[in-house]
């Protein structure tokens, strides 16, 4: 098998993330193990009250996820998934979700958390950051 083969689905989504959807694309019977990873909007950064979010996505960033998936896929020869979200968020709403699956769970918490780190600082999303007071901040999500 590829890696290209394990990765079972990638998606840059304006619509609200499925959670259900990602981990059952890397399910089987042969994965004791399913690590799901769902970063949420938080309501601080820096000290300061965050009241939304807007992220903002090349128009290759769907591809450039895929290639992080693959990357990591091939590291671990295992299956993956990682969707992310675009456009308007609030505090609470999933922004991203990633997913690895593995026979044992060190395996798959490993090759998950990586898979984090590749689309935080390789996937051109940059988000804008909504304060309380009215101010804004745009932050490079992928660098």
């Amino acid at each position: 098998m590829t890696a290209t083969d394990f990765v079972r689905l990638t998606r840059i989504s304006a619509e609200p993330l499925d959670v259900t959807e990602a981990e059952a694309a890397v399910s089987g019977p042969q994965h004791g193990a399913t690590v799901v990873f769902t970063g949420k909007v938080r309501n601080h950064d820096g000290g300061r009250e965050v009241s939304a979010l807007h992220y903002s996505a090349h128009p290759e960033a769907e591809r450039f996820l895929r290639q992080v998936c693959e990357q990591v896929a091939r590291s671990h020869g295992l299956p993956m998934a990682a969707v992310h979200r675009v456009g308007e968020l609030a505090i609470g709403d999933l922004a991203v979700v990633a997913v690895a699956a593995a026979a044992h769970r060190a395996e798959a918490f490993a090759a998950c958390a990586e898979l984090v780190e590749h689309i935080k600082h390789e996937v051109p999303i940059w988000k804008r950051q909504l304060f309380s007071d009215g101010l804004s901040e745009w932050v490079n999500a992928c660098g």
